[in-house]
Parts: structure tokens; sequence; C-alpha cells
């Protein structure tokens, strides 16, 4: 089953992107924590909010971590050239993801000289910054970013050029990708989607009338720059030429209208993308429309990470350069970034595993979300958030 090397590069390629999609679903908690103020009105309906968050902030904070490891660890080139040249943009997400943590921890301590308000506000930034700047960052598989890769430099012992493989040209080290508008278009969907998502998630978390009135209309509000700022990306992408690759040579290219034909060459999919779409829509739109529905939160999380997960199929397969660099000899693709053989088969084996761990983490899932809060749950919770 894993022989090919071939196999090993694609089925990897597939496992970062299935964990990706997994990730921006479970933004629902960063967005979440951007409504607090809009949905809860009083420090009771606060503290429900960020309890119902709470419960699920671990499975974010985790499913970003697996996702860099597995990064790290099957296409190694990538690792080193994005972590290590775009450095300000992921230290700014390592930030907002750190005062999370520390917020969950500390808000209700006794004793705590900061006071509520400072740790909901960077909950907010968490929820803000980590979520447009995730968006952006992933934008640039399919815009470029400003860095050359030479595997010779790492012959190098001495001389002008540091013996290292990849480098950033630009001074902004990553923070230069906030000034594109197709990178900040998909920052911002992502943005709102985690909004929307979170919507659906206190609706189906939380029994509290008047909360659930505040959740439509913010449902509405949200949908809108959401699903806007999302066909701006998605139109843009499907008529932007796209980085190939040769098979032959390994060179890379532009090629018109690649993404689009991706999706048309691969139809499994395509069909994937547009059913994910569907979903999304179709979620949302359950909500809006009916007064008794609480569960939108699962056509809309299915959806999402059939859309992202698309997404992330068509800018690796199909001889496509996943991380294309304005130089295009440096661009990196799914065969000139990945670790040897042997690594990547010996880690096959351990993702057998994969199927275990998710059915832990539905269990878990349920057995945390077994009956809704409400005020009689806060008064008598003995660990409050």
């Amino acid at each position: 089953m894993f022989e090919s090397y071939e196999f090993l590069q694609h089925y990897w390629w597939f496992i970062i992107s299935l964990l990706g999609a997994v990730l921006v679903f479970l933004l629902f908690v960063q967005g979440g924590q951007t409504l607090i103020y809009s949905i809860g009105k009083t420090d009771n309906e606060r503290t429900m909010l960020v309890n119902t968050l709470g419960r699920k902030w671990e499975f974010t904070f985790t499913t970003l971590v697996t996702f860099g490891g597995a990064f790290f660890a099957s296409f190694p080139l990538f690792y080193s050239t994005s972590f290590g040249g775009a450095y300000w943009v992921w230290m700014a997400i390592l930030f907002a993801f750190i005062i999370q943590a520390i917020s969950y921890e500390y808000r209700t301590k006794p004793d705590n000289f900061l006071g509520k308000r400072t740790f909901e506000a960077f909950l907010f930034i968490n929820g803000a910054l980590g979520t447009f700047l995730l968006g952006t960052a992933v934008a640039t598989f399919f815009t470029g970013s400003d860095f050359l890769v030479d595997k010779n430099n790492i012959t190098l012992i001495t001389g002008d050029v540091s013996p290292v493989i990849s480098r950033w040209t630009g001074p902004a080290h990553g923070l230069e990708a906030v000034l594109n508008f197709h990178n900040v278009s998909l920052g911002l969907a992502v943005f709102f989607l985690s909004r929307v998502l979170g919507l659906l998630y206190f609706e189906n978390t939380i029994d509290q009338p008047e909360i659930a009135k505040r959740i439509k209309k913010q449902l509405l509000y949200n949908a809108i720059p959401f699903v806007a700022f999302f066909l701006t990306f998605v139109i843009w992408l499907l008529l932007r030429d796209g980085f190939a690759v040769n098979p032959e040579t390994g060179e890379v290219y532009m090629e018109a209208y690649k993404y689009f034909f991706n999706l048309i060459e691969m139809p499994i999919v395509g069909i994937m993308f547009l059913l994910g779409v569907v979903l999304v829509l179709f979620g949302i739109g359950r909500s809006l429309f009916s007064d008794t529905c609480d569960k939108a939160i699962w056509p809309a999380g299915a959806g999402t990470v059939l859309t992202v997960l698309s997404l992330f199929l068509i800018a690796g397969y199909n001889n496509t350069a996943f991380y294309p660099s304005t130089n295009l000899s440096s661009s990196l693709t799914i065969f000139n970034s990945s670790s040897s053989p042997y690594t990547l088969k010996v880690m096959s084996y351990v993702s057998i595993l994969v199927p275990f761990v998710a059915a832990y983490i539905v269990y878990a899932w349920r057995s945390v979300n077994n009956k809704k809060i409400d005020q009689d749950e806060m008064d008598n919770e003995s660990h409050v958030y």
C-alpha cells in the first residue's frame, strides 16, 4: 500500500489538507470569541458563551499544532521556508493562540487583578487576528510568496551566502501578504466564516431565549460579508493563471485557468467543492429561516471541511506548485519538498491510528455537549472559565 514514493507524497498532502480543513471548521471557537459582547449583554450571558467555547478551544489548538507538526514531518522544506522566512506572520498567529490559552485559564481566577474584560479582549484578539492571518497565509498557496530556494546552499561552508536552503527576500517576512487584496479576501472570508460557525455552535449548545434571538440577527450580518468575500476569492481563483508543474522536468510555469482546470480534471474534487459550498449555504439558510433548527452547525461544518479540503487539493494535486514563489524556479511542490520515502512510509503506518483518534474526539465531543448550557448549570457548575 505504501510502497510508491509518489503515492506517499500524494497521501501525505491529503492528510495535510484534511487537517487544514478540520482546523478551519474548528475556528468556530475563534469566531465565537469575537461575538461575546455582540451576543452576551450581561456578565452571566457572556460567561455562558465563554464556557461553551471553553469546552472546545483545546480541539482547535491541538489541531493547529498537529497540522504544523505533520507539515514539518512530511514536507520539511515548506516548513523551513515558510515558518523560517515568513516568521512575523507565524509569530503573530502563535501570539494570538498563546493569549487565548491564558485567557481561558485565568479569566475567572480569584484575585484576577486584570479583570475579566482584559481576558475577554484577549479572546477577541485571538479570534480576529488568528482567523484573518491563517486565511491570508493559506491564500499565498495561490498567489505566491517572496522566497528563494537553492538546495546547493547547504553544501557551502564559507562565503557570502548563508548555508541555508531557503531564504526570504522581502523585509516584511510574510506580513507583505496582507497587502495583496486576494490574500485579504480569503482572510476576511475565513474570519466571517468562523463567526458564522460560532453563531451556529452557540445555537446548538446554549439554551437561553434572549441569546437565541441575537444569534439570528448576527448570523445575517456575518453571512452576507462571508459570502461576498468568499465569492470574490473563488471567482478570482478560477479565472487567474495558476502555478503548473511540468511532470517530466519539474519546471514551474504559469498556466491559464489552472485551478479551474484542476477542478474539472479531478471531478471528485470538483464535486466535493460544489457539495461543500451547498452544505455551508444550506446550514446558514436552515438556521435563518427556521425557528426550531439548532443543528445547522453540522451541515455547515461538513460543508466547510469539504470546501477547504478541495481548495488544498487543487493547490497541490494535478501537477501544481502548492507553495509558489515569485521566482518560479523556487516554487515548492509535493515532489520537491517532501521527506524521504522511509520517513513518509513510517509516518503512513502510524497514520492508520487516525480513525481511532477521530472516534475518541467524537466521543469526547458528545460527552461534553450532551446537554445545552443554561443559567442553572452556570450556577451549579464547579468549573467556570
